[in-house]
């Protein structure tokens, strides 16, 4: 299982060592700033968008990325619980990364403390 945590300005999620071959990388990282949204869904499967890319795609376990019109997600989902969704802005290497971790609205809630306030809207 994934964990999510802040290294200086940027979101590390660290692979647990089941996810990592499939993901043929230990960590994902991005600015602290890429962030726009952040949740949990209880659904895991919901968290899916676009197709298939590199990766491992079994019932209940997604490792990989998944290629859709909004851009390249970043997925480590367990069918076990919850999980943690964050979407990015365009300057980061993903459009969303998505993962099974431990205890997702703990996370949800450090990931938005941690968030860029939006600007005001324009009159």
């Amino acid at each position: 299982m994934a964990r999510v945590g802040v290294e200086g300005s940027e979101v590390v999620v660290r692979l647990g060592l089941g996810e990592m071959p499939a993901a043929r990388r230990r960590t994902v990282r991005f600015a602290v700033s890429a962030l726009r949204e952040v949740g949990v869904e209880t659904s895991w499967w919901r968290v899916l968008r676009g197709e298939a890319g590199r990766g491992r795609w079994l019932p209940g376990r997604c490792v990989g990325l998944r290629h859709g019109p909004d851009g390249t997600d970043f997925v480590a989902l367990s069918a076990d619980g919850p999980v943690l969704w964050m979407g990015l802005d365009l300057a980061a290497p993903f459009s969303r990364v998505a993962v099974s971790v431990p205890d997702p609205r703990a996370t949800e809630r450090a990931l938005r403390a941690l968030m860029p306030a939006k600007p005001p809207p324009e009159p």
